[in-house]
């Protein structure tokens, strides 16, 4: 069975996530998932696969520009002062928060964005209208309906009255997109993500200063396996939470498997660990055929090491 782990031991970005999945197909692939990606007709945006390193690791930023400028959302890397959405149409909104959602938009009028906003119905035709596979466009839909949903849900505002800055929506469109559409190419059998690091702290938004992780994040964040630690800021975004929400199977420590391609999407900001995001896919096995090897192992080690220990925790701790 082929199967997907995600490393989220620094949190996870909408781009960090598209990043590393892009790295997961062949070489000869990549330039046509963006060509396609580009070309799906997502308003004023650019996307591109960059090198960048962290930590000594070598791995790849997906830079998103929207009408060329690149939304520094802290986002992608991970400061994220996106100003979560909620962006109440209220303008003032300083827009920090670029990304993760925003989009925007079209529809013909173009409206210039940093002061304009959206509307999830706004964000629907948007979507609607993108040249990409139905099934993409169904999940692109369901993720941004999570994340207003919890927007929704933090705000207290029905989520008719959510609007969504401009230019961070078209960028959180195409983050959420580009997983999307990796998704549906790579077609794993089934994803497992690790506990999420959601950073701590606070983190500056439209609204003022809020506790990490923000919200909404927290709001997309039920029932989902979290952690904190010294690093300071907020590692989960509202798109990676809610991309992780919808697709992943299960939170988890690594099972066993056999990997066949790591993948390493990398953040904007540097940290005393690498800011990244670790795709590994492989394949699966079994539990009877899991139980069988691991029995099989420790028969085969010194007597003290017949016991198999489980996964450390720090499996899931940042590097």
């Amino acid at each position: 069975m082929k199967l997907l782990y995600l490393d989220c031991g620094m949190g996870a970005a909408g781009d960090m996530l598209g990043a590393a999945l892009a790295e997961l197909l062949p070489d000869d692939a990549r330039d046509a998932f963006t060509s396609e990606l580009n070309a799906a007709g997502i308003p004023g945006v650019h996307v591109s696969l960059d090198p960048s390193v962290k930590c000594g690791i070598t791995g790849t930023h997906l830079t998103v520009t929207v009408n060329g400028t690149e939304e520094k959302e802290g986002g992608h890397s991970h400061s994220h002062e996106h100003s979560h959405h909620d962006h109440q149409h209220d303008h003032s909104h300083s827009h920090d928060h670029h990304h993760d959602h925003s989009h925007e938009h079209s529809h013909s009028h173009d409206h210039h964005h940093d002061h304009s906003h959206r509307s999830l119905h706004d964000i629907h035709h948007i979507i609607d209208d993108l040249k990409l596979p139905e099934a993409v466009r169904t999940d692109i839909l369901a993720v941004y309906r999570l994340i207003a949903e919890a927007e929704s849900k933090a705000h207290d505002k029905p989520v008719s009255e959510i609007h969504f800055h401009e230019v961070g929506t078209m960028d959180a469109i195409a983050d959420i997109a580009s997983v999307c559409l990796l998704l549906h190419k790579l077609a794993p059998d089934q994803i497992i993500a690790s506990p999420i690091h959601v950073g701590s702290g606070q983190v500056k938004c439209a609204h003022g200063i809020l506790p990490v992780p923000a919200p909404a994040t927290a709001y997309i964040l039920k029932d989902i396996p979290i952690y904190s630690s010294s690093i300071q800021g907020e590692l989960c975004t509202p798109t990676g939470a809610a991309l992780l929400k919808h697709f992943v199977t299960r939170f988890d420590q690594m099972p066993l498997m056999t990997p066949a391609s790591t993948g390493y999407g990398m953040g904007t900001k540097d940290f005393p660990a690498a800011n990244c995001v670790r795709a590994i896919l492989g394949e699966s096995f079994a539990e009877n055929q899991a139980a069988i090897l691991v029995e099989s192992f420790a028969e085969n080690q010194p007597e003290q090491s017949a016991c198999i220990p489980a996964t450390p925790a720090s499996a899931t701790a940042p590097a």
